[in-house]
């Protein structure tokens, strides 16, 4: 199968690695340094069971990729508007696509539940599904990826249309993944296991990055831990407006909490103490504003927002 991997970083790069592994026609989008770094001498991975390099094909203009029938979207939420003119070019360049429709797929990878309708505004919705990456890993230099853990996994499905069934594009693309060694669960609904993830993720990040604190200290303290189980109240409401039933209630994320190693910290902490942009708009930012839209509060998101968002920039503050 054909596949593009619009941003090349840690979860494209893992997950279009194994798809090279597996014999699979993959062209990885990238630039600057990390592009001439996969030309030169192809992709490292460096992980627990062992290191290997794998030769692949980089091109910074999408023109030159050619038909695909996958576009694997892993660039971070605020990449998502300066990814979308590949994205269509992509998707335009498309012919008889492997899974059928019209147009190549594009699977969409990023944290929170905005990306889906993003992509869908350029491409249309008949080409989108909605997927999550679950993977401990980062860009250690350019052209060399390492992975802390052995834990990785996507999950995605139909995120638009019928989502009463896991669809037969779907089954045989989570086929594809599984074959090439990517832990993976296919969905009727991808809305629900979207906002699944947001129920943890963005209380849990907007906890840890407003206290600068990690989890350990965080779930010793009784109002910190009602604060959190509060967010991810507010965050369950909010799906049950748009008509999404989240399978976590804060009970049981509190119990996901308490089997964290205790020096863990939301990967949102961790860019914010390395001067990184953050992703507040996707995770604390969308639950505020779709809140807002369907007439729920969300005081505790929306202080979270507010503590966090001067520093989405990653710009130095004050």
């Amino acid at each position: 199968m054909r596949f593009a991997i619009v941003g090349s970083g840690a979860v494209g790069g893992f997950f279009g690695a194994k798809l090279v592994q597996a014999g699979h026609d993959v062209t990885f989008l990238a630039r600057g340094a990390h592009l001439e770094a996969l030309r030169q001498r192809g992709l490292e991975l460096r992980t627990p069971t062992g290191n290997v390099r794998v030769q692949v094909r980089a091109e910074s203009d999408p023109a030159r990729v050619g038909p695909v029938d996958v576009v694997m979207l892993a660039v971070k939420t605020y990449d998502i508007a300066g990814a979308l003119p590949a994205v269509r070019t992509l998707v335009a360049a498309s012919d008889t696509p492997a899974l059928g429709g019209s147009t190549a797929v594009v699977l969409t990878l990023q944290n929170g539940v905005d990306s889906p309708d993003e992509v869908a505004a350029a491409v249309g919705r008949e080409a989108v599904l909605g997927g999550s990456a679950y993977i401990s890993a980062a860009i250690a230099e350019p052209g060399v990826l390492t992975q802390t853990g052995t834990h990785q996994r996507i999950t995605f499905g139909e995120y638009f249309g019928d989502t009463s069934r896991v669809s037969s594009r779907v089954a045989t693309l989570r086929d594809v993944l599984a074959g090439a060694g990517i832990h993976t669960d296919a969905v009727a609904d991808a809305r629900v296991s979207l906002w699944d993830k947001l129920v943890f993720l963005a209380p849990f990040a907007g906890l840890t990055g407003s206290t600068r604190l990690p989890i350990g200290v965080l779930r010793d303290c009784q109002p910190a831990l009602d604060t959190y189980k509060e967010a991810a109240s507010e965050v369950i409401r909010v799906a049950a407006a748009e008509g999404v039933t989240v399978s976590r209630t804060p009970d049981l994320l509190v119990g996901e909490l308490a089997r964290l190693p205790p020096q863990t910290r939301a990967s949102l902490l961790v860019d914010l103490e390395q001067g990184k942009r953050l992703e507040v708009e996707a995770l604390m930012g969308s639950v505020v504003r779709r809140g807002r839209a369907a007439g729920v509060p969300t005081p505790v998101m929306a202080t979270f927002h507010g503590v966090l968002a001067p520093h989405a920039s990653g710009r130095p503050q004050g």
